[in-house]
């Protein structure tokens, strides 16, 4: 592909927000709803920082399998309902979520170094 840009791109949002997806190793997380266990091998978790408030985590989304092996999605409010604090009640296994998801997008003030060219 032949390619040429120039330029010097600006990007502005008023409500940034970043997705940070994680791979799980099997067996180490289970998630269980009205006594099913699910097994996640796959989160999605969702950062905002709106009109320039710090980064809050908001939800985290995960694909686990089910008892009958078939992938279903599961997703987890992490905001209570006044939108201003953590949901009461969130496991302290989804928050080690939310801080691998945060580690791992450097806290989410995310850092890329470009390749030398």
């Amino acid at each position: 592909m032949v390619l040429s840009a120039t330029g010097e791109p600006v990007a502005i949002q008023d409500d940034p927000q970043v997705d940070v997806g994680l791979h799980f190793q099997e067996g180490t997380l289970v998630l269980t709803q009205d006594g099913t266990e699910y097994a996640p091998y796959h989160a999605q978790v969702e950062f905002a920082a709106p009109m320039g408030d710090p980064w809050t985590a908001q939800k985290v989304r995960f694909s686990a399998k089910g008892p009958d092996g078939n992938s279903v999605g599961l997703a987890v409010d992490l905001l209570n309902d006044a939108c201003d604090g953590p949901r009461p009640g969130i496991p302290v296994a989804i928050w080690k979520v939310v801080a691998l998801a945060a580690t791992s997008a450097g806290d989410v003030g995310i850092t890329y170094t470009p390749p030398a060219s």
